[in-house]
């Protein structure tokens, strides 16, 4: 089948290749064309999809990608995977929108849009839809199908990649569901059918928000077991010796990504403006979690006090600015937060991360240098926020003269952990 896939970013390409690899033929839709040109020279900026596969796609013809909307024109099926940012906490569909404005221009009878961006329940049938319908002059369930299937990468994770991750796949009639179900059941191993999209759409959700109130829920534990002289991690090791009716989660400087920022806030949002009603949980949790970088500032400036130091004119070296482990992805990395607080206050900030190109500081203060052992030792204070695998932890504990570590990875008279 013709496909495209609108969005070409964590989301987009890995499905973009998959299906190319399938046997499709793809075009990977993106509106930033210094991104399409990286493609098309068979660049992948996205660690799940090594650049040899993205060339030998690109060599047989079997994907392409393109910023001219006019080389969409012919789907079969077309996928959204365009970002859904919150603006001040509301959710911003405006992507969703002019892409669905984009595709129902070339929407022809018989093919299938389908959405994968995380967004509230209703959006599929209440936004799109009619935004499809109106651009092709065409009627959704009878001339053209729909559905939505919740995206579920996990960047980096090699244990669970796009194909082998069950895919939840819904439509907004029974014919559309089959026509998503046959296209994925030809990409993954597991495909779930749900009744309808407003179904699978809450899915994504309450994947998020369960991890979102877990992890606020041990980052808060972790902040009164510090000031009680517990040990939260050992306590945490403990609690995950139980086999049955406990799932481990651990603490850390602020959560990142997509998924944990902003998904559940969609589901408040929702909750608020169509029950007049608050959404405690995720209140709660959102308050938590944006306050650990403050709380890490905190504790390093409580250590700077304990050593007759001053934050303001120290230099300080943060470990780790992508907002997971092993990758580079920086989207509302709580490591950018970090910085910003302690240049507000007066600190002199290095950042250091094998896996990121770019500086995350919004105001590019943050001076970037490698983690070698004289840049570690030269720091009046190291902070590992994100446990790389390609840190050298021998290095840090024997050159650093103080650690704050968030992930728990070393141990010593000169480390402290979060």
């Amino acid at each position: 089948m013709q496909v495209v896939v609108a969005g070409q970013g964590y989301v987009g390409l890995p499905l973009a290749v998959r299906a190319a690899e399938m046997g499709h033929r793809v075009v990977g839709y993106d509106t930033d064309p210094q991104r399409v040109q990286q493609l098309a020279a068979g660049q992948s900026y996205v660690e799940d999809v090594a650049s040899a596969r993205l060339r030998s796609q690109l060599a047989c013809g079997a994907y392409s990608a393109t910023a001219d909307a006019t080389a969409l024109a012919g789907f079969d099926i077309a996928v959204i995977t365009v970002p859904t940012p919150l603006r001040d906490g509301v959710p911003d569909l405006t992507y969703i929108e002019s892409c669905a404005r984009t595709l129902g221009a070339h929407l022809g009878p018989g093919a299938t849009v389908v959405l994968e961006s995380t967004t509230y329940p209703g959006t599929t049938e209440e936004l799109m839809v009619p935004i499809l319908e109106k651009e092709s002059a065409l009627v959704a369930g009878l001339d053209f199908h729909v559905g939505f299937s919740p995206e579920r990468i996990d960047p980096g994770n090699q244990q669970w990649p796009f194909d082998k991750t069950p895919k939840v796949v819904s439509g907004i009639d029974t014919a559309s569901l089959e026509v998503v179900r046959g296209f994925y059941d030809g990409l993954v191993q597991t495909t779930v059918p749900v009744s309808g999209t407003r179904v699978a759409e809450l899915t994504k959700l309450i994947e998020n928000t369960f991890r979102h109130v877990n992890i606020a829920l041990v980052n808060e534990l972790a902040v009164f077991a510090h000031e009680l002289g517990i040990d939260i991690w050992e306590a945490i090791d403990a609690a995950a010796s139980k086999p049955f009716g406990y799932m481990r989660f651990t603490p850390g400087p602020g959560v990142g990504g997509h998924c944990l920022p902003i998904d559940p806030s969609f589901l408040s949002w929702r909750v608020e403006r169509a029950l007049g009603r608050s959404f405690r949980f995720v209140e709660l949790a959102n308050d938590v979690n944006n306050h650990m970088p403050n709380y890490v500032v905190q504790r390093l400036t409580e250590a700077f006090n304990k050593r007759r130091m001053s934050v303001r004119g120290s230099r300080v070296l943060l470990l780790g600015l992508a907002y997971k482990a092993d990758t580079s992805d920086t989207r509302e990395s709580p490591s950018a937060r970090v910085a910003d607080l302690l240049l507000d206050l007066g600190a002199e900030v290095r950042g250091a991360d094998p896996n990121v190109e770019d500086a995350t500081s919004a105001d590019q203060r943050l001076t970037r240098v490698p983690a070698t052992a004289q840049e570690i030792a030269a720091s009046d204070a190291v902070v590992l926020l994100t446990d790389h695998s390609g840190f050298d932890y021998e290095a840090i504990r024997e050159h650093a003269p103080y650690v704050l570590d968030c992930r728990n990875r070393l141990s010593g008279a000169n480390i402290d952990v979060l």
